[in-house]
């Protein structure tokens, strides 16, 4: 695909990740993880451990993360796994990054709910701060990434940033959380409208009683 992230030379990864092991504080949690499965179904650690990695990956090169392959292949060789094994599972879900990506990975959710509530609107605003699909910004901000359905259709449209989602967006709001991230300020994730996660907009509108008299409508019990 025209739009899909490039991943880079591997002479360059093996070079770069070949060495690739857990900073002291990590391989505490790489041992605490695998401890919570049962003897001999220590590959169930897999995910948690690609997650773990790809955070490390980010913290050393100041962005999101990604998986290059000798990190996975370090992965498989821990938990006794082919590392086509690992690479099935870190193809499989798209939280796990192949190819680097900047600072802020913008995952926009592209699916029929998302795209009839407004979707257009978001790309054409990352279009109009330079994002490109599968392109990461010259100046390593932002990565753009057309993604599946990512779960908060009933808020729709919405992307995820790195770990946050930003939700009922429309043009000027999409711009304005990359504006604020530019600027190295923290957005509010979830809605951008006035709301609580995914209540009715302006409160409730069924049970009215029940909720005055146990909590009001932003889920704060009196």
């Amino acid at each position: 695909m025209a739009d899909a992230p490039q991943i880079p030379d591997e002479a360059e990864v093996r070079a770069r990740w070949g060495n690739f092991a857990w900073t002291s504080e990590n391989a505490e949690k790489v041992k605490e993880i695998i401890a919570r499965y049962p003897a001999g179904r220590q590959q169930s650690a897999v995910m948690p451990l690609l997650d773990l990695a790809q955070r490390q990956v980010g913290a050393e090169t100041q962005t999101q993360g990604w998986l290059p392959i000798p990190v996975m292949e370090y992965i498989g060789a821990q938990l006794g796994m082919a590392y086509i094994r690992v690479l099935e599972v870190a193809t499989f879900y798209t939280m796990y990054n192949l190819a680097p990506v900047g600072r802020y990975h913008v995952q926009v959710c592209g699916t029929t709910p998302c795209m009839l509530r407004g979707s257009d609107d978001v790309f054409a605003a990352c279009k109009n701060k330079g994002l490109v699909k599968g392109k990461t910004t010259p100046d390593g901000l932002f990565t753009l990434t057309e993604v599946e359905c990512l779960g908060a259709c009933a808020n729709a449209p919405m992307v995820q940033i790195n770990d946050d989602n930003f939700e009922d967006l429309t043009y000027e709001s999409m711009t304005a959380v990359l504006d604020a991230l530019a600027k190295g300020e923290t957005p509010k994730p979830g809605p951008q409208i006035d709301r609580q996660v995914s209540c009715p907009e302006g409160g409730p509108t069924s049970l009215k009683e029940m909720v005055t008299e146990n909590h009001d409508y932003r889920g704060e019990w009196a």
